[in-house]
C-alpha cells in the first residue's frame, strides 16, 4: 500500500533525510519520500510486514511521529502560538543581550540568569537535538544550535566562575532568540504556500438538503448516498456531485473550472460539488459522492502534486543528506586550528558561528515551497499538475501538438449560420426546423434544436413525421409538409464546395418545391483559440495540429487559428509516430488531446495535457488536465511552469549563497589576511532569515500574472 502521513516534530531538511533512512531500513518499506516542506511522508509499505502504528515508534526516540488520527485543529495552530508567545519573551533579552554587546553594563550573572532562561526552557528544542544525537548518532539543525550554544553557555559560566569577564553570554542569548524568530516567519511563510489546498477544502459544503420520504432532511455530506435527491436553494453549495432532476438555474463553477461567468444550468445538466448556486432553486440526482467527486479528485491530485519531487531537488537532497554531519566535522576542525595557533577566543568564536549559520533549511525549501505555490496557482486556475517532475518538464517545451476535435474545436456540432431565402422571420425558419430535427437522432438535429434553446425558441407540433436515412427528414407543420436535408434531397442543386472545405455540413428547409433557408452545421472553432496559438507563439513554441479530419477541412481550422504546421487523416497509431519522429528530432514535445483516442500519443509526448470537460474527467490519464477542455489554460500551464522553475533556480542559488558565503566568513577564513569574521550573533540572524527569504521567494510566484 501507498500512504501519505502527516509528520510532527520536523525542523529542517536534515529532519526529512533522517526519517528517509530510519523508514527505509524497515523491512517491508519499499519506497520512501519525505517532504520538508509540507511535513508529510508518502511510504509504499507491506501493511502486513509492518504498521503506520510500528512506522511512528521507529522515529519517536529520534523526536519524530506519524499524525495517525485526524487533527481537528490546524497541526501547525498550536506550535505558532507557543513560538508567538516565547518571541514575547526572547526578543526582550535579545535587546537587553545586544545592548550589553555594545556597552558593557550589564552585570554578568544577569546575563548568565538570562541566557540560563533561553538556553534550557526556550532552546529546549535545540538541546534535545544534541541528546539525541548523544543517544542516537541522529543530527539535524537542532543539533548544530544546541551544540554552538551550550558550548557558548558553558565556556561563558566557567568563564564567570574564574572571574574571567571576556564571556558569550550575549551571543547565545541573541542566537536563540533570531533562530526561534526565524521559526516562526518560516513557519507562518509555509502556512501560506499551502493555502490552495485550504481554499479547495473550504468549497466543500458540510451538508446537504436531501428529500427523504417526501421531506427536505439537512444530511452531513459524508452520509449522502448516490441516487439521493437533493435540493439546492439560492445561494447554496452543491454538495456533491449530479444531475439536475428539476428547476434551473446559474452555477458559478470558477474555483472549478476558472471561468469567472456563471453557467445556465437546467434538467439533465451535470453539477459538480463544491460549485455555488447563484439564484435559482432546483433539485438534482446525486451520482458521485465521497472521494468520487471532482472536486475530491482535485483536492487528492493536488496534494499529491504538492508532496512530490521535482528531478532538480535531487542535488539539494544529496548536499542535505551529508550537511550536518560536515559542518560538525568543519566546526571542529576550526576550532581545532584556533586553538592550535592558541586562539581561544577566536576558536570558540568560529566554532560557534559555524554550527549557528551552517542550515539546510533553505536548502531544503527551495524547490518544494516554489512546487507548492506554483500547483497551488495552478490548481485556481483551472490547471491540474500531476507531479513536480511535469511542471519541471513543461519549461522546456519547445513543441505543442494539438488534436482538432475537442481542443481546437468545440468538439460538437453547432449552428453556425442562417442563409433566409423566404418572407418568413429567421425565428419562424428556426422554429420550423428544430421541431422537424426535436424528432431526430442525429448530432446535427441536436446542434438544431439545441440552438432554438439557446434562443427561448418555442417548438411546434409535427405531425406525420419520418426520417429517411442518409438523407433527410420530412414531416407536417400546420398542414404545411416539409423537408430539411442535404440538397439533392429538397431538389435543390447547389455547388457549396467553399462552405463544406470549411468544414460545414449544409441542410436545406424546404417547402413543397420551395427552398425557404440553407442553415450549416459545423464543429465551431473555440472563442479564444486563436489567441491561445497566438500566445503560444509569445513564448517561442511551435503549434502542431494532428487530426484523423479530411485535409480540406484540417487546413481551413489551422489557417483560422494560424497553426504552424498541419498533419491530417491520421489514425490513432499514425499520431504517436507523429510525436517519436518530432522527438527523433530533437523537439521537447506537449500533446495535448482529449485522453480517449489520443491516449497513445498522450503518453508517448514529454508532456500529456487533456483537455478535461465537465465531471467525467479522467483527471489521471496525464500530467496535465485543463479543466474545461479551455486551451487558454495551455500556455498560462507553460508560462507557471517557467515562472515556477525560476523561482526554484533562483531559491537553489541564494540557498547555496548563504552557505558558501557564511560557512567560511564564520569560520575565520578570511580573519588572517582581512580580519573579518562573522559574529555568532549575526551568523543566528542570517540562518533564520535565509529559509524566511527562499519562502518568500516562492510566495512571489502567487502574483505573478500567467
Amino acid at each position: 500500500m501507498i500512504q501519505t502521513y502527516k509528520i510532527k516534530g520536523m525542523h529542517c531538511a536534515s529532519c526529512a533525510s533522517i526519517i528517509e533512512k530510519t523508514f527505509k531500513k524497515k523491512e517491508g518499506v519499499h519506497e520512501v519520500t519525505v517532504n520538508y516542506a509540507t511535513e508529510t511522508a508518502k511510504v509504499e509499505h507491506n501493511a502486513h510486514k509492518i504498521s503506520a502504528e510500528q512506522l511512528s515508534k521507529s522515529i519517536e526516540p529520534l523526536g519524530y511521529s506519524l499524525v495517525l488520527q485526524p487533527e481537528h485543529h490546524h497541526p501547525k495552530g498550536a506550535e505558532l502560538v507557543a513560538m508567538r508567545n516565547q518571541l514575547y519573551v526572547a526578543l526582550p533579552l535579545a535587546a537587553v543581550a545586544a545592548f550589553a554587546m555594545v556597552f558593557d553594563i550589564i552585570p554578568q550573572l544577569l546575563l548568565m540568569l538570562m541566557a540560563t532562561y533561553m538556553l534550557f526552557v526556550v532552546g529546549q528544542p535545540y538541546l534535545r537535538g544534541v541528546y539525541r544525537f548523544v543517544r542516537h548518532g541522529a543530527a539535524n539543525m537542532d543539533t548544530l544550535i544546541g551544540i554552538g550554544t551550550s558550548a557558548a553557555y558553558l565556556y561563558s559560566v566557567v568563564a564567570t566562575l574564574r572571574g574571567v569577564s571576556e564571556t558569550y553570554f550575549d551571543v547565545a542569548i541573541i542566537v536563540i532568540a533570531f533562530i526561534t524568530l526565524g521559526k516562526y516567519l518560516e513557519a507562518r511563510s509555509k502556512l501560506k504556500t499551502g493555502d490552495a489546498i485550504e481554499k479547495l477544502l473550504n468549497l466543500q459544503a458540510k451538508v446537504a438538503l436531501v428529500l427523504r420520504d417526501g421531506n427536505e432532511v439537512e444530511v452531513p455530506i459524508d452520509k449522502i448516498i448516490r441516487g439521493d435527491t437533493i435540493v439546492v436553494k439560492p445561494a447554496g453549495k452543491i454538495p456533491v456531485d449530479g444531475v439536475v432532476a428539476e428547476g434551473s438555474s446559474y452555477v458559478d463553477e470558477s474555483m472549478i473550472t476558472g471561468e469567472p461567468m456563471p453557467v445556465a444550468k437546467t434538467v439533465g445538466d451535470k453539477v459538480v460539488g463544491g460549485t455555488l448556486n447563484t439564484s435559482g432553486s432546483f433539485t438534482f440526482a446525486a451520482t458521485k459522492v465521497g472521494s468520487e467527486t471532482l472536486l475530491a479528485h482535485i483536492i487528492k491530485m493536488v496534494e499529491e502534486a504538492q508532496g512530490s519531487r521535482a528531478p532538480i531537488q535531487a542535488l539539494a537532497d544529496k548536499i542535505s543528506a551529508v550537511f550536518v554531519p560536515a559542518v560538525l566535522v568543519l566546526a571542529f576542525v576550526s576550532l581545532g586550528v584556533w586553538l592550535a595557533f592558541g586562539n581561544v577566543q577566536l576558536g570558540l568564536m568560529s566554532f560557534v558561528g559555524i554550527l549557528v549559520i551552517a542550515c539546510p533549511c533553505a536548502l531544503g525549501l527551495a524547490t518544494p515551497t516554489a512546487i507548492i505555490v506554483g500547483v497551488g496557482k495552478g490548481a485556481k486556475e483551472g490547471i491540474l499538475i500531476k507531479d513536480a517532475a511535469t511542471l519541471q518538464k513543461l519549461h522546456t517545451v519547445d513543441t505543442v501538438v494539438l488534436d482538432k476535435t475537442g481542443t481546437i474545436t468545440k468538439g460538437k456540432p453547432e449552428l453556425v449560420s442562417i442563409k433566409n431565402m423566404s418572407d418568413k422571420s429567421d425565428e419562424d425558419i428556426v422554429a420550423i426546423l428544430a421541431s422537424l430535427e426535436n424528432k431526430s437522432e442525429h448530432p446535427i438535429a441536436h446542434a438544431v434544436v439545441t440552438y432554438a434553446k439557446e434562443k427561448n425558441t418555442a417548438l411546434l407540433p409535427v405531425e406525420q413525421f419520418e426520417a429517411i436515412q442518409g438523407k433527410g427528414i420530412v414531416g407536417t407543420i400546420d398542414g404545411v409538409p416539409y423537408r430539411a436535408g442535404s440538397g439533392k434531397f429538397v431538389g435543390r442543386d447547389a455547388s457549396l464546395e467553399e462552405e463544406t472545405r470549411a468544414g460545414n455540413t449544409p441542410v436545406f428547409l424546404a417547402a413543397g418545391d420551395k427552398v425557404l433557408a440553407l442553415v450549416m452545421v459545423a464543429d465551431a472553432i473555440k472563442e479564444n483559440a486563436k489567441d491561445a496559438i497566438a500566445s503560444l507563439h509569445k513564448l517561442g513554441i511551435k503549434v502542431v495540429m494532428l487530426t484523423g479530419d479530411d485535409k480540406n477541412t484540417a487546413r481551413y481550422i489551422a489557417q483560422q487559428v494560424e497553426i504552424d504546421e498541419v498533419v491530417a487523416e491520421m489514425l490513432p497509431e499514425d499520431k504517436l509516430n507523429i510525436i517519436k519522429k518530432l522527438q527523433a528530432d530533437g523537439r521537447v514535445v506537449a500533446m495535448a488531446g482529449d485522453g480517449v483516442n489520443d491516449a497513445p500519443a498522450l503518453a508517448q509526448a514529454d508532456v500529456g495535457i487533456a483537455m478535461g470537460t465537465g465531471t467525467d474527467v479522467a483527471i489521471e490519464t496525464a500530467g496535465i488536465t485543463l479543466l474545461g477542455g479551455d486551451i487558454s489554460k495551455l500556455p498560462k500551464a507553460i508560462a507557471l511552469s517557467k515562472i515556477t522553475m525560476r523561482g526554484i533556480k533562483q531559491n537553489l542559488f541564494w540557498a547555496f549563497a548563504y552557505n558558501v558565503v557564511g560557512i567560511p566568513l564564520a569560520g575565520g577564513l578570511f580573519y588572517p589576511l582581512f580580519g573579518w569574521l562573522l559574529s555568532p550573533a549575526f551568523a543566528g540572524a542570517a540562518m533564520a532569515f535565509s529559509s524566511v527569504s527562499v519562502v518568500g521567494n516562492s510566495l512571489r510566484i502567487k502574483s505573478k500574472k500567467i
